[in-house]
């Protein structure tokens, strides 16, 4: 999967699965507090910060496996500085990134326009909520309010991952620092990108 990488499209998703897991440790507790404001939704809102880093990597990298192993490696790195759900936090980052992963897959890593990336964060969170349905026991619940909570959780995904994902390589892409990464060849029209 990686042999056709450049070391430097390694080292900058490394970067942001490093800085997306502390992150995404960090939102864990605004999602506490914001639970106890609102309640259980309050998860569902927030969801989609918990995907961003695989659009954001494949936005910017456009290769094969971006997204699944930026996701993946978000999660262990928010799993070694301590979150209390330890290593079966892994497996919903695997399940998150092969969400997005699809999505790009399904174009043929051809197409990164904002309704595509609309759909990998969608495909995340529509993974993301199949694993949550077994393993947290949602078939408990009422079905209105599953059905409440899948539909806030896509939203959350389409929105906050999708569109602030885009949003995020935009702007670092306007800095100038991207030059040389494939959304940059994208930008100057190179169709190889």
């Amino acid at each position: 999967m990686l042999k056709s990488w450049k070391l430097k499209e390694a080292v900058l998703m490394s970067l942001f699965a490093v800085v997306f897991g502390i992150v995404y440790l960090l939102f864990v507790h605004v999602s506490n507090i914001w639970a106890a404001v609102i309640g259980p939704l309050a998860y569902e809102w927030m969801f989609g910060i918990w995907f961003i880093v695989s659009i954001i990597c494949m936005y910017i990298i456009r290769k094969p496996g971006a997204a699944f192993l930026s996701e993946t490696m978000a999660a262990t790195i928010e799993v070694l500085i301590g979150n209390a759900v330890g290593p079966r936090l892994i497996l919903s980052g695997v399940i998150q990134g092969l969400g997005a992963e699809a999505v790009f897959a399904l174009t043929r890593y051809q197409h990164f326009n904002i309704l595509v990336l609309m759909l990998a964060g969608i495909g995340s969170a529509v993974f993301s909520f199949v694993y949550g349905y077994f393993v947290s026991g949602y078939a408990a619940l009422d079905p209105s309010f599953v059905a409440l909570m899948f539909t806030i959780r896509v939203l959350s995904g389409a929105i906050i991952a999708g569109i602030g994902g885009k949003y995020i390589g935009d702007a670092l892409l306007a800095t100038g620092s991207l030059r040389g990464y494939a959304i940059a060849r994208a930008k100057k029209g190179d169709v190889n990108a």
